[in-house]
Formats: C-alpha cells, sequence, structure tokens
C-alpha cells in the first residue's frame, strides 16, 4: 500500500510518500480502507518532534473516515461506513497517512451519513471538537460569543455550527494577524478583534467563549467573560500544555465557569448526533482546501504558512 512515514523528526521535507506493507489484522483490531482524513497542527508538532513519547519511524495521522476492510469484530461489517479519532492512532502505532490503517476495535466508530468523503473528512476530529465544546457552553440564543483562535480550523467549524442553528447569535473571532480581519468577516463572524502578544485587545466581554489558543492565554480570556459566563478550554494551538501557578480564585473570577473537551471521549453514539445536527441544521461542513495522499507534504506545508482558513483534508 501507499504511505506517507516519516522516518525523523523534522519539517515538511521528512515526509517521505511511497510503498509500504500492509497492515495484517490481528486480534481485537481491524483494518480500515481510509477514504480520507484530515491534517491537524498536533501532527506537525509530532513531525517537528515535540511529542517525546512518539518514536519514529511513524506513518503520522490522528484520525480518518473510510470502510471497514477486514474486521475481528461482529460489531464492525466489512463495508460498513466509519470514523476513528484519537486514541494514540498516529503516535503509538501508526495512522491514517495511507490507504489502510490498522486500528484497534473500542476506537471504530460506526456513523451513518450521506456526506462525500471529502466533507466527511473535514468532521471528526475537527467539527467534532466544536460540537462537543459547544455543548459543553451550554449555548443560548441570546448569548454573546467568542471564538479564540478563529480562523482556525475548529473555530471555523463552530462558527458555523453556531450560526446554522442560532443565526442571530453574535460571534466575535480572535486572530494574531489582524490583517486578517476582513477575512473572518467574510467567513461569517460579526466582528473581529486583535489577539496581540497573547493579550485580546478589546474592552468586551462575552457570555461564552471557546479558548482554542490554551494555557498560555486563558488568564487573559477570563478578562473578557462576563459575570457566570463559560468558557470551554479546548485547543492548545498556542504551544503550551499546562497553565503554571494556576489559582482558581484569582484566575476563574466573576463566578465564571471553566469546562473542557477531549476528542479522545467519543462514541459512535456521539459522532451520529453530531452528523444528525449537521443534517438538521444544514451545516457548512466542506474543507478549504483538498489534497491527495501523495500531497501530504504540500498539505502541512499549506497548512503551516498561516494563510488557511478552515479544515485542510487528503482524500484517496
Amino acid at each position: 500500500m501507499k504511505a506517507v512515514v516519516v522516518e525523523k523528526a523534522g519539517g515538511p521535507e521528512v515526509l517521505e510518500y511511497r510503498e509500504v506493507p500492509t497492515p495484517q489484522v490481528k486480534p481485537g483490531w481491524s483494518l480500515v480502507q481510509v477514504k480520507g482524513f484530515g491534517i491537524n497542527h498536533s501532527e506537525i508538532f509530532t513531525r517537528d518532534g515535540e511529542s517525546p513519547s512518539v518514536k519514529f519511524p511513524r506513518i503520522l495521522g490522528i484520525e480518518c473516515v473510510g470502510i471497514i476492510a477486514e474486521s475481528t469484530s461482529d460489531q464492525l461489517k466489512k463495508g460498513q461506513k466509519v470514523i476513528s479519532i484519537m486514541g494514540e492512532m498516529g503516535r503509538a502505532f501508526d495512522g491514517s497517512y495511507a490507504e489502510y490503517v490498522l486500528l484497534p476495535n473500542e476506537q471504530i466508530y460506526p456513523v451513518e451519513t450521506k456526506l462525500d468523503w471529502a466533507d466527511l473528512a473535514a468532521v471528526p476530529e475537527t467539527i467534532y471538537t466544536a460540537f462537543g465544546s459547544l455543548k459543553t457552553m451550554d449555548l443560548q440564543a441570546t448569548d454573546t460569543v467568542m471564538i479564540r483562535s478563529g480562523a482556525s480550523g475548529v473555530g471555523i467549524a463552530a462558527l458555523h455550527l453556531i450560526k446554522a442553528k442560532y443565526p442571530h447569535i453574535k460571534v466575535t473571532g480572535s486572530v494574531r494577524n489582524y490583517a486578517k480581519k476582513q477575512v473572518l468577516i467574510n467567513a461569517g463572524y460579526d466582528f473581529a478583534i486583535e489577539d496581540r502578544n497573547n493579550q485580546l485587545i478589546t474592552s468586551e466581554k462575552y457570555d461564552k467563549v471557546l479558548e482554542l489558543v490554551g494555557p498560555k492565554t486563558l488568564r487573559d480570556t477570563f478578562n473578557h467573560v462576563n459575570p457566570s459566563g463559560i468558557v470551554c478550554n479546548t485547543g492548545e494551538l498556542g504551544g503550551q500544555w499546562t497553565m503554571d501557578d494556576f489559582d482558581p480564585i484569582a484566575d476563574i473570577h466573576e463566578g465564571a465557569y471553566l469546562t473542557s473537551l477531549s476528542s479522545g471521549e467519543v462514541t459512535s453514539a456521539k459522532l451520529n448526533e453530531m452528523l444528525d445536527y449537521i443534517r438538521q441544521y444544514n451545516v457548512a461542513v466542506a474543507p478549504t482546501k483538498v489534497y491527495k495522499l501523495s500531497q501530504v507534504r504540500e498539505a502541512h506545508e499549506y497548512l503551516e504558512s498561516g494563510h488557511n482558513l478552515g479544515k485542510v483534508v487528503v482524500v484517496i
């Protein structure tokens, strides 16, 4: 089979498209024919050598959509449409940057959907993360919402999910490169604000905030939350995984709430709930750019360029 292999840490040039053996099914695992997958910043971090637990060589890829090719489970039938997310995929064992991937049965989730492969490939990690995050925020039709890192894939997905159901909710997106302000407005945001040196350049406060930069900016985010507002810390785009000297009383003030979502908290039922929501509210899920498997290097380069807005996918 064809796959993209990383032999050692480095830039996009270490992504090698080549022939490798097709994985053999073993007890408790099933073989999935990959039809598509999203490109994620976490995979770039791993490629760069910033995931100490990952050993090279490795086929990256933390998510995929596809069909069952061969299974050891009575619950997974050949030809069945499935999604898989996380579970150390592309980290502890080879991931989805390939024509086939061998996965533990417990992290393969059957789904029902009429989305084409390109649109479905944009859903698992990104839209599922956005959907789950919004559920933790108890979104109401009267809320004001701010998405920190509004141009990110999850940010754009959350915007589309909100606007599809609540078109009158005012949604603000933050952006580090303020030259992108009009790009955010064109994407559907009502307002755009600058995130300069990890400080939001605004005096506005919001009822609900989706924090995608992470611990690096979380303290500042709470300066922009209304009393009893909710912040969902989901992303870690700031490259900082923990918050030093965190003081819940001082840092979470005015009776606000802090919640979070891990994309590893997934079930087939939750994925199908999200797909039903997409269908019911006609949510825009199309990726911003589609590549072939042989173009994964170019996909990484594009994502790192900072010119992307939304989800980048590969379709096989």
